[in-house]
């Protein structure tokens, strides 16, 4: 079911210039694909899909080539290295604290780099929660975070 839906997504979005995640249920409603704004925000995740700008300047959902992806990777973590001002563990969380509003563009970096070991992120204005999967994983990604700053 979910690779079906998201086989659709992709066919949808090369056929048609979808700007927003309801003309996306509409248009899978109308194949006959039922689906949630929150599946369906987990599908564009995974499928790490990105809008850009169409010429008559809207916006639509694409793929990104390699190239950009590894472009917007590269600029997600130098957005993180000059936002951390500081991390440390408990458990097996990961508490860092950053510049103030940008605690979401850290929490971001991470989740596109797909992390081993990281469970989830959760991200205020100046601190994001990692949830490790232990407390060895959580003590191992801060010394990352020190080598990566």
């Amino acid at each position: 079911m979910k690779s079906k839906r998201q086989e659709e997504i992709l066919a949808l979005i090369q056929e048609q210039n979808i700007e927003t995640q309801n003309q996306l249920i509409a248009a899978l409603r109308e194949r006959g694909v039922k689906s949630t704004q929150a599946t369906l925000s987990r599908d564009i995740r995974e499928l790490r899909l990105v809008k850009e700008l169409c010429p008559d300047g809207g916006y639509r959902y694409t793929v990104p080539t390699r190239e950009d992806s590894g472009d917007q990777l590269e600029r997600l973590r130098k957005i993180f290295r000059e936002c951390v001002v500081s991390f440390d563990t408990a458990q097996n969380l990961v508490v860092i604290h950053t510049l103030p509003g940008l605690a979401n563009a850290a929490a971001s970096m991470l989740d596109n780099l797909d992390v081993p070991n990281l469970v989830g992120t959760l991200a205020g204005d100046d601190t994001a929660f990692l949830a490790m999967r232990d407390v060895q994983a959580a003590l191992d990604f801060c010394r990352e975070i020190e080598a990566m700053l």
